[in-house]
């Protein structure tokens, strides 16, 4: 299933399913009204938002409404936590507040994309396997640094569970590609093949992670020089061109007049 968040004035935005082409969503009002209700009973509400999204996607809910990207908040806006693993597996953590992804930022900073991994709780020491079977949703998102200070991290509209990744999931691995235009000119794909359970044991290896804990697998910084007044479009594909998550817009503020 296909999970956002709408902006409802609310500090977690209201849950909604979304159709698997991303074309029509439904309120999961009755079920959760956000993401974080989900997680802490993921064994009794997950099937019942599966079941909404079959009926969804075969066009069988009356209250259905056309799914508009930028009406969403991050898919879990206050996490327990956001870390980092990096190639070499060290862990960089950060605050787990995520930014919506259209928030535009006031001055240029250096982008560190991540696909990040939400999990349901997890003792501590679990090896991946175990890490694994915590994995309940994955998302794409955004570090920005400025003089390597992080000032925010965008998150992507959508969280989905990995059954609906198809070809580019398998054996507890992700296979994408990282699409980026600067300024509207398209950079250099780059091929994304990530470990989710992985990342997840590393950070039990330090401590119990409880739901609605966020970890990041490095995609590697883009090497792209921003300026004031540009934009930039990063999205996660499948090998087909089908965006994963949706994609992360960023205007940076205009020099001033």
């Amino acid at each position: 299933m296909k999970l956002a968040s709408y902006a409802d004035g609310s500090r977690d935005g209201h849950l909604v399913v979304v159709s698997r082409d991303l074309t029509q969503a439904h309120y999961a009002t009755g079920i959760a009204t956000r993401l974080q209700q989900v997680l802490d009973d993921w064994g009794f509400v997950a099937s019942q938002l599966e079941d909404l999204a079959v009926q969804l996607n075969h066009g069988k809910l009356r209250h259905a409404f056309p799914f508009e990207p930028a009406k969403c908040v991050a898919p879990l806006p206050r996490a327990f936590g956001w870390a980092v693993v990096d190639a070499e597996g060290g862990v960089r953590r950060d605050f787990g507040h995520f930014a919506n992804p259209h928030q535009p930022l006031r001055a240029p900073a250096r982008a560190e994309p991540a696909l990040a991994a939400i999990t349901g709780d997890l003792n501590a020491t679990s090896d991946a396997a175990s890490a694994l079977d915590a994995l309940r949703l994955l998302t794409f998102a955004v570090d920005w640094r400025l003089d390597d200070e992080l000032i925010a991290t965008q998150a992507a509209p959508l969280a989905i569970t990995p059954d609906e990744l198809g070809d580019g999931w398998g054996a507890g691995r992700l296979r994408a590609r990282l699409v980026a235009l600067h300024n509207g000119a398209k950079l250099e794909p780059r091929d994304v093949d990530a470990a989710p359970g992985e990342a997840l044991a590393r950070l039990a290896r330090l401590r119990a992670l409880r739901a609605g804990q966020v970890a990041g697998m490095a995609l590697g910084a883009l090497d792209v020089a921003l300026a004031p007044g540009d934009s930039l479009h990063l999205d996660l594909k499948t090998a087909a061109g089908a965006s994963l998550f949706g994609a992360i817009d960023l205007d940076i503020a205009p020099p001033p007049a």
